[in-house]
């Protein structure tokens, strides 16, 4: 079997498409629908379908996909230690996250990442509804969820929680709800729930069976900066709502108990810079570990 048209074929089974594959391999796409073929001439069977819209993988590609993936494991763990990586980190790490973690809490801390190693290019990234680490669409990811399929590695971050919030300017003028008999009286600001990509973030139900707001904005920020600029009373990070002096909590609400997770696959463990950054991670959240709860 030979290694490149290996290589070929996961980027296939990632991407889902021929071109898709053709693009982020930087061969054209006759070279890799030549490469798919020769890998299937020389396992004997199909391995991929192929669609109007791209193509999947058939019975006996999901079987090699499982080998193939540990194959990419150890030549990256190879590269690693015959190259010695860890001497001189560089390259770049894409870490995905939610918007509210990921904008409020790591865009203004990542740059000592980059600034403690020079070589490393750290790309900071929305983690949308549909997301796969298998696929490389991030080397590390955050996530609201512990995954419980694929060669991932996990570790809990950190827990959090989230509180109903009011602009300072809406509480002079319409007061606070001080029950959740009084909160229907109120205008409300939540989020998209079709948009929600994690039934962990659908938690408008904890607060109020009858939730219903007059706005919604799909993106955690979003909804801090329309509770800000006086649009109603949301329920918001509290990590971030707490760096608000114009945002006060309401108080009869109980916090609502969310975790972080620190998910990166099973095959990039060995890369230094990868090891590195997910690091770092977990040591600037350790350091303000309290902002959290």
């Amino acid at each position: 079997m030979n290694w490149d048209d290996v290589k070929v074929f996961l980027a296939v089974a990632r991407t889902g498409q021929i071109l898709g594959a053709a693009r982020r391999l930087g061969l054209n796409h006759a070279t890799v629908s030549r490469r798919v073929a020769a890998l299937e001439e020389a396992m004997g069977a199909k391995l991929f379908r192929r669609l109007t819209t791209g193509t999947e993988l058939t019975p006996a590609g999901e079987h090699l996909l499982s080998y193939a993936e540990r194959m990419e494991a150890e030549m990256i763990s190879a590269r690693a230690e015959i190259a010695g990586e860890g001497e001189d980190i560089a390259g770049t790490v894409r870490i995905g996250a939610p918007d509210g973690f990921g904008v409020a809490f790591l865009a203004p801390r990542l740059w000592r990442l980059a600034e403690r190693h020079p070589g490393l290019v750290i790309q900071l990234v929305p983690v949308p509804r549909s997301f796969s680490l298998s696929r490389r669409e991030a080397d590390i990811a955050v996530t609201v969820d512990r995954p419980n399929e694929g060669r991932l590695v996990a570790a809990k971050l950190v827990d959090y929680s989230l509180g109903l919030y009011a602009s300072r300017s809406y509480a002079d003028a319409y007061g606070l709800p001080d029950s959740t008999e009084t909160l229907p009286r109120h205008r409300l600001v939540g989020y998209v729930p079709d948009l929600v990509f994690s039934p962990t973030l659908d938690y408008a139900s904890e607060v109020s069976e009858t939730w219903d707001p007059a706005f919604a904005v799909s993106s955690a920020m979003g909804q801090v900066e329309a509770v800000r600029a006086g649009a109603g009373i949301g329920i918001l990070h509290s990590f971030i709502a707490r760096g608000f002096p114009d945002l006060v909590p309401v108080p009869f609400v109980r916090p609502i108990r969310r975790s972080y997770w620190l998910v990166y696959h099973e095959s990039v463990r060995p890369m230094r810079r990868i090891q590195i950054a997910a690091d770092f991670i977990s040591e600037i959240v350790e350091e303000e570990r309290k902002i959290f709860l």
